[in-house]
């Protein structure tokens, strides 16, 4: 979508309310990986619900791609076409993000998170398989970390990963799909995803899977990208605009609560009706949040540039901060460090992690995806 095209098949105008909202679930990622620093149980994590910004981004992207593509087979857009564009997009930011990630390891040691020591080979294998995207399965040499991650270099990787899968679906099989036959795809995710949930999959009862191979962990992962990338999808086809004032900001502060709920439970322990609540926020709310946000626009100055400024800035943050967050654990748990000790650190962090994506979006992803896109096109 941010690749010049000939005049027959010019990108649509942008959703620049969609990019905001984008930007404030990437920004909350953030805190929610923060708080992972402190938690010692899944109930008591801070920004609780910060995983569930994944299921966010996925109805996101099927309702962007879902508006920006489906007029264009039919004008000689092909399978390859659309994944280069894709590729151009996307894997820049991958590459210097698992970059990162390795050096992020150097700086902590090169050993697992119970200190063993990792061979310098083991490393590189993981840092050549996360170049290409390839998950790591639980167990291989390359698991770096010792805790089943699928990209222990950079943690989540995992999603960009599914963001693939659900490209190539939608390049091969979706676009080509029916309103009737994707709303049967969209119903029969829904329903294995509810299952996933309500089946304790995660052994907490809740949506947060599919960073790790281990188990039914990659079920959990597609089952995520197959229900909310479709339902975007979906939307975008049957979507009618009303106009909804305001809607940035409704959608802004229905994220950031639904983000910040804290752990669903009547006595302390992990509880089924967290298990529900992530129900009713990927299977309707989420959608609904989407529906609402289109629907509106941005109708001044200040809110026009924070759309823009968060829009530009929601991919970078979300896949470079991580190898941070690595540093910071290490800081954290090596030294004992209590959150009120932290919390300067965290927003100088926080300044940093946004100061450092910018570099990276202004003087290494815009200019490699323009010559790519120059050259390649």
């Amino acid at each position: 979508m941010n690749v010049s095209t000939s005049p027959a098949i010019q990108a649509k105008p942008r959703y620049e309310l969609l990019d905001g909202l984008r930007g404030v679930a990437a920004f909350l990622v953030i805190l929610y990986h923060f708080g992972e620093g402190f938690a010692t149980s899944p109930v008591d994590q801070m920004m609780n619900h910060g995983y569930l910004a994944v299921d966010f981004f996925f109805v996101l992207s099927g309702f962007v791609i879902g508006y920006a593509y489906d007029g264009r087979w039919s004008r000689g857009m092909t399978a390859g076409r659309f994944m280069l564009r894709r590729v151009i997009r996307l894997h820049p930011m991958v590459v210097l993000s698992v970059m990162l990630g390795a050096v992020a390891y150097l700086l902590q040691g090169s050993v697992r998170w119970d200190g063993t020591p990792v061979p310098l080979p083991h490393l590189l294998l993981a840092l050549l398989l996360g170049l290409f995207l390839i998950p790591v399965l639980p167990g291989m040499s390359a698991e770096v970390r010792g805790n089943g991650e699928m990209f222990p270099l950079n943690g989540p990787s995992w999603s960009l990963f599914f963001e693939y899968i659900g490209s190539i679906l939608y390049a091969i099989v979706l676009h080509r799909l029916s309103k009737k036959a994707l709303a049967a795809v969209t119903a029969l995710s829904g329903i294995g995803l509810a299952a996933v949930i309500l089946g304790n999959v995660s052994g907490a009862y809740h949506v947060g899977v599919g960073w790790s191979a281990g188990g039914l962990g990659f079920l959990g992962g597609f089952l995520r990208l197959s229900f909310s990338f479709s339902a975007g999808l979906l939307m975008s086809r049957c979507f009618r605009k009303t106009n909804i004032r305001g809607a940035f900001w409704i959608c802004a502060a229905a994220i950031a609560l639904i983000l910040s709920c804290p752990y669903v439970t009547t006595d302390g322990n992990v509880s089924v009706l967290n298990g529900v609540y992530d129900c009713v926020c990927t299977l309707f709310l989420f959608p609904a949040i989407v529906y609402v946000g289109a629907c509106g626009a941005t109708s001044d100055r200040f809110s026009t540039n924070t759309c823009e400024f968060l829009g530009q800035l929601s991919y970078p943050v979300y896949i470079i901060h991580y190898p941070v967050m690595y540093l910071f654990y290490a800081w954290v748990w090596n030294n004992g460090i209590t959150l009120g000790e932290a919390l300067p650190i965290c927003a100088a962090l926080f300044v940093g992690i946004i100061f450092m994506a910018w570099l990276a979006l202004r003087f290494y992803d815009t200019p490699l995806r323009r010559y790519l896109s120059a050259r390649l096109h």
